[in-house]
C-alpha cells in the first residue's frame, strides 16, 4: 500500500468528516424538535473522526491543510446552494442536508471496510472495523426516517 494514497485517502475522508459536523450542526440550530437526536449522532460522528485522526497520527499522517480548506469552501458552498433553493427553515434544505449526510456516514462506512479489506494492515489493523461500520448503518437507519420525513414534508404536491 502506498503510504501517500493512504495519506490522500483518509485525508478525503477527515474532510468529510468534518463536513459532516457542519451539516448536523445546521441541522440542529433548523431542528429543535431533533435536536437531543442530533446530539447524540454528533458525539458519534466527533467519535468515530477521533478514531480515524487517531489512526492517522499512529501512521504520522499529517491533516491537510488543502482538504481541510476544501471542506470548509464545499460546505459555504452548499450553503449557498440552500440560500437560493429554500427558506432558512424550510422543508427541502432539512432534506437536502439529511441526503448529504447520508451520503457522507456511507462514504465513512466504506472507509471502514476498506480499511478492513486490507490484507497487510499493519497499523491500520488495530481498529474494530465491523463495530464501526455497524454503528455507521445505525446512524444511517435513525437518519433515514428522518429523512423520509423530510422528504413527505418537502415534496408534497
Amino acid at each position: 500500500m502506498s503510504k501517500e494514497h493512504l495519506a490522500v485517502y483518509l485525508n478525503d475522508h477527515l474532510a468529510g468528516a468534518n463536513l459532516a459536523l457542519e451539516i448536523v450542526d445546521h441541522l440542529a440550530d433548523e431542528t429543535p424538535d431533533l435536536a437531543s437526536s442530533l446530539a447524540t449522532l454528533k458525539a458519534e460522528i466527533d467519535e468515530d473522526r477521533g478514531q480515524l485522526k487517531a489512526l492517522m497520527a499512529s501512521l504520522n499522517i499529517s491533516e491537510s491543510r488543502v482538504r481541510k480548506a476544501g471542506s470548509w469552501i464545499a460546505e459555504q458552498v452548499a450553503e449557498a446552494k440552500l440560500e437560493v433553493d429554500d427558506d432558512q427553515n424550510g422543508p427541502l434544505r432539512r432534506l437536502e442536508r439529511l441526503e448529504a449526510l447520508v451520503l457522507g456516514i456511507e462514504g465513512k462506512i466504506a472507509l471502514w471496510r476498506a480499511l478492513d479489506a486490507v490484507p497487510e494492515k499493519g497499523a491500520i489493523g488495530q481498529i474494530n472495523y465491523e463495530r464501526l461500520c455497524r454503528r455507521g448503518e445505525e446512524q444511517q437507519a435513525r437518519i433515514e426516517v428522518w429523512r423520509l420525513q423530510a422528504a413527505r414534508d418537502a415534496l408534497l404536491i
